[in-house]
Formats: C-alpha cells, structure tokens, sequence
C-alpha cells in the first residue's frame, strides 16, 4: 500500500512540477510569437497604406504613440524609408517594398514556429492525459471512457 501511495505522490509531482510547468512556457512562448506575427501585420498594413498615398517625395504628419497610451504629435520628413526591428534589438532602414519583403518572409519564420509549438504543446496535452490515466489506474478509480477528458489548461 505505502508503495502505490509514493508511485501516486511521485507521478503527481511529475504531473503538477514538469508537465504543467512544461505547458504553461510553452503556451506563453506561443502568445508572445502571435503578439510579434501581430505587430508585424499593423506594420504591413501601415506600409500598404502609406504606399497607397504616395507620399514618398512628400512630410508626413502622424501621431506616435510615446507608451502607456500617450501620443505627441511627429514629423516624418521621407516617409519612403522605415526602420524596422528585425531582432536582438537591431533596426535596419529599408524602403517601403523592402520592408514588406521583410515583413513576410518575418511572419512565415514566425508562423513555422507557432507551428512546431503547437505540436509541442499537443505532445506536452498527451503526456498530460497519460499521466492521469496511469494515477486513476494506481488508484483504482473507475473512469468514464464516453465521458471526454476536461482540457487541463
């Protein structure tokens, strides 16, 4: 009995400690790669707008959000370069059609990593299910098999 009982604590440890710990970095280090793949998207969508306009040769007068929802007024003399953060904390110049080559090349890489978090985190669910499966066996709990297991996050 006192065997069953460590065997119980041990996988539960591994249960709450590694797995779920486990899937929670996995699930923050996917939202943090959406919210890139999201900021790139407003940057291209601005870029297609500002190429729309055609105001290359022109200024260009817009509102720069300075953090926490503060805005100040900006001049931007030669709207047809931009820089734009490509990683590590660099920023490269490019021209507009340059940086919207930048951009979807950025969000495809960024795309293939979402997926293969994705497939993570599904392996990390099964792990998970199988854990659970093998303590209501140790434990001699009957388990509804019709009965859908509830997500764990």
């Amino acid at each position: 009995m006192t065997d069953t009982c460590s065997r119980v604590l041990q996988f539960e440890k591994f249960l709450n400690e590694t797995l779920k710990e486990d899937l929670r970095k996995a699930l923050e280090a996917r939202d943090k790669i959406f919210s890139q793949i999201s900021e790139y998207l407003q940057l291209k969508t601005v870029i297609e707008r500002l190429k729309e306009t055609n105001l290359s040769n022109s200024e260009l007068k817009t509102k720069t959000d300075i953090g926490c929802n503060f805005y100040i007024q900006a001049k931007v003399p030669d709207p047809s370069h931009i820089f734009v953060a490509v990683g590590l904390g660099v920023f490269v110049d490019f021209t507009l059609d340059e940086a919207l080559l930048f951009i979807n090349k950025k969000t495809a890489r960024l795309t293939e990593s979402t997926d293969s978090l994705t497939k993570k985190i599904a392996q990390i669910k099964a792990h998970i299910k199988l854990v659970l499966e093998g303590l209501r066996e140790l434990q001699n709990l009957s388990g509804e098999v019709d009965k859908p297991m509830r997500d764990v996050f």
